[in-house]
């Protein structure tokens, strides 16, 4: 049997290297009955150690209490609870409460921005926000307009606040934020205004600016060191980004990193993905389009990268690389291994070394994935790791002004940010996923900075010839790449998961429905449908001895865009609008916290 455990991330690692983590995450971290992160924990696999709720059990839950954020549109991300209180935040324009859970869930006190409106058109899919995060007695929020603010945990005060990005030339937020050592990280949003986009870190003492990587351009811009950093074990050359855009184009180049992060204290990496090339017409940027589309390993304090893998090359399909690297330490051929998997909306599922970069699996997680034929693993291959594209899928190869049909996945990928989790227990992978299929159309397009950098036309729908619904939650085995089970779902599943030492994972649907399926199995053993839609991510935590489940309600971001921002023309919200037609005959518009417990017996 192949030998799998947690990517240890406890006090054992905060005792063993003190330097290379913050103490407090790693604090709460090690105590489940709270949550620091929206990634659970630095590993990014939204596994829990609370047992109290499990398989035999979880039949039995009854909602607990409730909470009104007082905000419509999509709720992304979950709340933290640190201590006795539960910090809860929403969309634009980015309201933060923190409940005391020891008084019934009373405002302790709440923060709300003032933003300008103006940020909101220039939002790509929504309003939504991804959520907080917690370090050394503050909560971080990442706000809209690129605002990044720190705030005392236990008053709300303000504790520093700065501008991460300028809303006019089209830079929006709608990540969460990671907290390392003394700094914290952060991304920025803007692919379809065709920002030139970056990660930063910032002093988590007083907001300073330590350093900031892009996406493309120059290598003193990257932080790419040629020579140093690697490719697929192979040195990448000085300006490599650069020789893979035309002439400038790479200052509008896109690659934005509104994704998740996760850290090793032990390499002292942290990972993340970057998203698609401006513009969505693949014919106006010739060539690679790097860094885009590309798996970052990254030191902390210097922002230096230490390798690189570009999944999709030349994206024709808006197939953004942004979504999470889970950490775990698995055998692979004998050999225990540090591994990333990584679940790429382009349809596969990537298993790399997090050390070296090295690939090791690339599979396909949808059956139904037709734009490559699979991705070269033969390293004697002058196409090794890239994928093998199919002609006839080629929104390039087919031109301008024609309309591809049948592309599958759909550009909202077959996952996209919606984050899976990893049980040690199982040594499985449970996913969210899209299996929606679509007509993509480019056509030419002018940059103007600050508007809409798009060049293309799509319509979806669900994937032919299958169930009939548009998602599935499945069971994923990363180091064979293949699915153990799949659920069936009538829309996308949107909504992250969370796995338990209970042997039960939780996840919720478009249609507003809490479920519990069993983790070896996926038997279905609870359902509860909330107020509106979920497209937030399930959390659980403990107090006073007893285990809790929440989650956030509030029908919207890209597969709900038409529902939340009350749009009608099929092609519009990037082509979701017409494809989702069909969910405002099951929910509603909400903004609702909704928390679950067993009965006092």
């Amino acid at each position: 049997m192949r030998a799998v455990h947690l990517l240890a991330l406890g006090a054992g690692i905060a005792a063993a290297t003190p330097a290379l983590a913050n103490d407090s995450v790693l604090k709460a971290i090690a105590n489940p009955a709270e949550q620091a992160l929206q990634t659970v924990d630095y590993a990014n696999t939204r596994y829990s150690r609370l047992d109290q709720i499990n398989a035999s059990n979880v039949k039995n839950l009854q909602v607990a209490w409730t909470f009104s954020t007082g905000v419509l549109r999509g709720h992304e991300g979950s709340p933290l609870v640190v201590g006795n209180l539960m910090y809860v935040h929403t969309p634009f324009p980015n309201i933060v409460y923190a409940l005391d859970l020891d008084d019934g869930a009373k405002i302790v006190w709440k923060y709300e921005p003032k933003q300008d409106p103006a940020v909101i058109p220039v939002m790509c899919c929504d309003t939504v926000n991804r959520g907080l995060a917690y370090a050394d007695g503050a909560i971080i929020l990442h706000q809209a307009d690129t605002t990044v603010v720190s705030l005392d945990a236990k008053t709300g005060k303000v504790n520093w606040s700065v501008k991460n990005g300028d809303p006019s030339r089209g830079e929006t937020n709608t990540a969460t934020v990671i907290p390392v050592k003394d700094k914290v990280i952060v991304g920025i949003a803007g692919g379809e205004f065709g920002v030139q986009c970056h990660v930063t870190a910032y002093s988590l003492k007083d907001g300073k600016r330590i350093w900031r990587g892009y996406s493309m351009g120059p290598d003193d811009q990257t932080l790419i060191e040629a020579g140093k950093t690697t490719e697929l074990g192979k040195p990448v050359e000085k300006d490599a980004s650069l020789k893979t855009w035309e002439g400038d184009q790479w200052k509008q180049g896109g690659g934005c990193t509104w994704g998740w992060f996760s850290y090793d204290p032990k390499l002292d990496l942290f990972y993340y993905g970057s998203g698609n090339p401006s513009t969505w017409n693949p014919t106006q940027r010739p060539g690679d389009n790097k860094w885009s589309m590309t798996i970052w390993a990254r030191n902390p304090d210097t922002g230096k990268a230490k390798w690189v893998y570009q999944m999709t090359p030349h994206d024709e399909w808006d197939y953004d690389g942004i979504n999470e690297m889970i950490l775990t330490d698995q055998k692979i051929d004998g050999k225990e291994q540090p591994l990333l998997t990584h679940f790429d909306r382009n349809g596969f599922g990537y298993t790399l070394n997090r050390d070296t970069g090295a690939l090791l699996v690339a599979e396909k997680y949808d059956p139904v994935v037709n734009w490559a034929s699979k991705i070269d693993m033969d390293k004697g291959s002058k196409t090794y790791g890239r994928p093998l594209v199919v002609s006839k899928y080629s929104t390039e190869q087919n031109g301008e002004d024609v309309n591809s049909k049948g592309i599958c996945p759909a550009a909202l990928g077959t996952k996209d940010q919606q984050p899976a989790a990893y049980s040690p227990k199982t040594q499985l992978f449970y996913v969210p996923t899209n299996h929606v299929c679509m007509d993509y159309e480019p056509f030419k397009v002018t940059y103007t900075p600050g508007q809409p950098y798009v060049g293309a036309t799509l319509s979806m729908y669900p994937a032919p010839g299958s169930h009939g619904g548009m998602g599935n939650f499945i069971a994923w085995d990363g180091v064979n790449g293949k699915i153990k089970w799949s659920n069936p779902e009538q829309f996308s599943v949107w909504c992250g998961a969370l796995a338990t030492a209970g042997d039960v994972v939780f996840y919720g649907t478009l249609e507003g429905y809490l479920k519990a399926v069993d983790s070896k199995t996926g038997k279905e053993l609870y359902k509860f449908k909330t107020p509106s839609g979920i497209i937030g991510n399930v959390m659980t935590y403990e107090h006073k001895g007893k285990q809790y489940v929440g989650v956030l309600s509030g029908v919207g971001g890209w597969a709900g865009i038409g529902l939340a921002a009350g749009l009608t023309d099929p092609n519009a919200g990037l082509g979701a609008v017409g494809g989702y037609a069909a969910l405002s005959s099951y929910t509603n518009l909400g903004g609702q916290l909704t928390v679950f417990a067993l009965p006092n017996n």
